[in-house]
């Protein structure tokens, strides 16, 4: 019993962590760019669906810092400070 309250525990945060992402991508306006679900139309911006969770938080993390320079992604990623991984995880299941 203990090991299936825990199972429904974990898949009742991994959706909220999903429509949270799914939240985030959407009303920072990421979807202007990168495409509803993160599946550009536009070859000037990079599709996100299905990229490497880990990928994506080091690439906003490092439009963020600075260390990746580009000034769009430079004004846009910090408004995803704290949301990095949510958006990671919901665009990497795309």
């Amino acid at each position: 019993m203990k090991k299936a309250l825990i199972t429904v525990a974990t898949v009742i945060l991994s959706m909220n962590t999903m429509a949270s992402g799914e939240a985030m991508f959407n009303s920072l306006g990421c979807i202007g760019c990168h495409g509803p679900a993160g599946k550009s139309t536009q070859p000037t911006y990079p599709s996100l669906a299905g990229k490497d969770a880990a990928y994506i938080v080091k690439q906003l993390k490092d439009f963020q810092s600075g260390a990746r320079i580009d000034p769009t992604m430079n004004a846009m990623a910090p408004m995803a400070k704290g949301y990095e991984q949510a958006i990671a995880d919901y665009l990497s299941k795309q």
